[in-house]
């Protein structure tokens, strides 16, 4: 390193020289030198030429040529490594550029803005810089009328700098969208591209921009149909593609109908196109992901994406090959490709899961695409955390289906590897998994008996008390169907496995999801006879006491509903009864929820009633006498009159039962 470092260190010692001339020729020199040259601009950031450069930048006595060749020879040592980029910051050089921008020669403002857009484009400068003080956007949104140079390189660090919602409005409140409007149409096309790709970052998930987007124009012409313009098939790629993006963030934020023409003719089949295996691998990797958010939530573009240019069996090559034969003459390239492999198959699965969101023939053309199953569940065990994320979709996407969980998901045991995917997984994989899993444990779904058998029930348990919201759900829900006319062994494991005081802290979430999912599990826990009066026999005083719970407090009224709906279920055990009946609280609410103002409670409350008095059970009578003496039966006459045919059915079957 000394001695190649000694070669160039006359470089550096020229930029100290007395003469400004004998300075500038330093400067101009040391800027061929690196051109090109990793190496060399390693060795002059080693040497010290770095605060140097940003010295004379900065020195009102430096003429404006010299800061100029300092500003381009920093935009080189810039295009380096990395490591060239994060020596600049660390010898602060954004705020050195940006102090830059106020000078009022040209040449000099674009030297800064091409080195500033050098830095803001490595992924090791942290957006933020450009945001630090608010003066910065207000200027360089002036600065956009100034000439051709300016507008591509503000432009590119907008876009490269737009990161999440807050940067969108801080831009957005700065005027870029009627500032950048116009460059879509400039004659130069850097200018129109970066300008496109600004708006495509501006209006991604931004409602409030893809809304005023829609208003805007340009020399007459809306936005919307400038983007349409440069999604035809004679323009450049990355172009179709970025207007492509534009318009799906604007139909995605409701900027846009999903059945407009320029959205079913024009930007869903310019997408599918970009799948196609003759287009590079980041285009193909884009198209997917992109055509995958736009099909995401709606079932008419759902299926006409899946009849578009045989999309399902495109998206199966994403599989096979990275790069297409033709393109295999170039060996860097090839290199590049089976690199980020693993980006195709991530973006394929994204687009399978929503294509199959909603439809059950598209779910089944899917299933029947070459050993898509096998994929899948390689997918699932990928070393690529997105790729696993994005496989777990796929078949959450897939397992909607009836049919499919009795069939595939069966014949290739999808359940091991996704068990194995729940064991220690990030909160993201962990909600989609547990939520296929709701799926795979539903009644109808062969795959219950083997998931139950390798250990679900802790681990779902487990999941009922994180932190996450979604993931308390899903547990609970897992449970919910698991439990649903399961045998008796089954259920008990489960409330082994849940706790009491787990139970109870589920009953009080504050989530209405998932205390109605909770009651919806001990609703299943608690049916067919034998269960019920075994499952009292352990836990009913524990039970009785979250039903009174419940019953007593601020809930709406499906959750009081179907708490009532459990107290018929007790009420229907041949032991469990007599929780009921020596509870007058509890009798005193059922009298009370058979007058309410709501059918549905009266209904449910009703029922509790049948089932307590019902002839053909010992103990009937003095059952009957109890609730005669509190009042019931004048409630049973009084709802025999009433308007609700359901209602009244049901008080006449009641007092049939006195009467026999």
């Amino acid at each position: 390193l000394q001695e190649v470092t000694a070669s160039s260190r006359h470089y550096v010692d020229r930029l100290f020289d007395l003469d400004p001339q004998k300075v500038l020729q330093g400067v101009i020199d040391m800027k061929n030198a690196v051109i090109g040259n990793n190496k060399q601009k390693a060795n002059l950031i080693v040497l010290g030429a770095v605060p140097r450069l940003l010295y004379l930048l900065q020195q009102e006595t430096s003429s404006t040529e010299l800061r100029t060749e300092c500003a381009v020879v920093l935009g080189s040592l810039a295009m380096g490594t990395e490591n060239n980029v994060k020596s600049l910051l660390d010898c602060h050089i954004i705020p050195a550029l940006l102090q830059g921008l106020l000078s009022p020669d040209l040449k000099f403002i674009e030297a800064c803005l091409r080195c500033l857009r050098t830095i803001f484009i490595s992924p090791v400068t942290p957006e933020d810089l450009l945001y630090t003080d608010a003066t910065v956007i207000s200027h360089l949104m002036a600065l956009l009328s100034r000439s051709r140079y300016t507008q591509e390189y503000i432009c590119q660090i907008f876009s490269h700098c737009c990161k999440g919602p807050d940067h969108q409005t801080i831009l957005f409140n700065h005027g870029a969208v009627q500032n950048i409007a116009h460059l879509l149409v400039s004659t130069s096309y850097k200018v129109r591209m970066q300008a496109l790709k600004c708006f495509s970052v501006l209006a991604f998930e931004n409602p409030q921009v893809s809304m005023t987007l829609v208003n805007v124009s340009v020399d007459g012409e809306l936005l919307p149909q400038i983007f349409v313009k440069m999604l035809q098939r004679d323009k450049p790629i990355e172009m179709q593609l970025t207007s492509a993006k534009c318009l799906t963030s604007m139909c995605r934020a409701g900027a846009i109908r999903t059945d407009d023409p320029c959205i079913v003719l024009k930007t869903l089949p310019c997408l599918v196109r970009m799948c196609s295996k003759d287009r590079l691998l980041e285009e193909r990797v884009e198209g997917a992901e992109t055509l995958a958010y736009l099909i995401e939530t709606d079932v008419e573009l759902q299926r006409m994406a899946s009849i578009t240019d045989h999309l399902i069996v495109m998206l199966a090559d994403y599989f096979k090959y990275p790069s297409s034969v033709s393109a295999i003459t170039d060996i860097k390239r090839l290199d590049h490709d089976l690199k980020h492999a693993h980006e195709l198959r991530q973006a394929a699965f994204k687009l399978y899961a929503s294509l199959g969101a909603n439809d059950e023939d598209i779910r089944k053309k899917i299933i029947e695409t070459e050993n898509m199953m096998d994929r899948i569940v390689n997918g699932l065990s990928e070393s690529s955390i997105k790729v696993r994320l994005a496989a777990v979709r796929c078949l959450h996407s897939l397992s909607r289906s009836v049919q499919q969980l009795r069939t595939s998901f069966q014949d290739h045991a999808v359940w091991k590897p996704l068990m194995k995917v729940l064991q220690n997984a990030p909160n993201e994989i962990l909600v989609v998994a547990s939520s296929t899993l709701c799926n795979l444990l539903l009644e109808f779904s062969p795959s219950k008996e083997p998931i139950l058998e390798s250990g679900a029930i802790e681990l779902l348990c487990s999941l009922t008390q994180s932190e996450n919201l979604a993931l308390r759900v899903n547990g609970i829900w897992a449970l919910m169907n698991m439990a649903f006319q399961a045998e008796q062994k089954i259920k008990s494991d489960i409330l082994r496995g849940l706790s009491t005081e787990q139970l109870f802290q589920l009953l009080s979430d504050s989530d209405v999801n998932v205390l109605m999912k909770t009651l919806g599990l001990l609703r299943n826990l608690l049916s067919t006879r034998p269960h019920i009066d075994h499952i009292m026999s352990t836990h009913g005083k524990q039970i009785m006491q979250a039903v009174t719970l419940i019953l007593e407090g601020e809930h709406n009224i499906e959750v009081k509903e179907q708490t009532l709906c459990i107290l018929a279920n007790i009420a229907d055990g041949t032991t469990a009864k007599e929780l009921i009946m020596t509870n007058d609280d509890i009798l005193q609410k059922i009298k009370y929820y058979m007058s309410h103002s709501n059918a549905k409670l009266q209904l449910a409350a009703m029922f509790c009633i049948s089932n307590l008095i019902w002839n053909e059970e010992e103990g009937s009578q003095e059952r009957q006498d109890k609730l005669r003496d509190m009042g019931v039966v004048d409630i049973l006459h009084k709802l025999s009159q009433s308007s609700d045919p359901n209602l009244c059915d049901k008080a006449k079957t009641a007092l049939q039962q006195y009467l026999a």
